[in-house]
């Protein structure tokens, strides 16, 4: 190992030691934002569900497609 490694973990390491483990933590300013988001989803996940339930979408057959039953359909599976 050379000197200058030696020297930066000499003064590195007391550092790291210094740090209580168990004060480190995201306290309640973190519990308020992640309660927030979580509500935040909620909402809007709720609000899309019933928007959802809302929409009321028919698909019209294609002109161009002709069904089995239509005399188009039965020349296209002949041809």
């Amino acid at each position: 190992m050379s000197a200058s490694v030696s020297l930066a973990m000499t003064h590195l390491v007391p550092l790291a030691k210094e740090l209580d483990e168990d004060k480190v933590t995201p306290g309640v300013l973190g519990f308020v934002v992640f309660a927030v988001m979580a509500l935040a989803v909620w909402g809007l996940m709720k609000s899309m569900n019933r928007h959802m339930g809302r929409v009321d979408f028919k698909e019209s057959p294609d002109p161009k497609a002709g069904s089995e039953d239509s005399p188009a359909g039965l020349e296209a599976r002949r041809g």
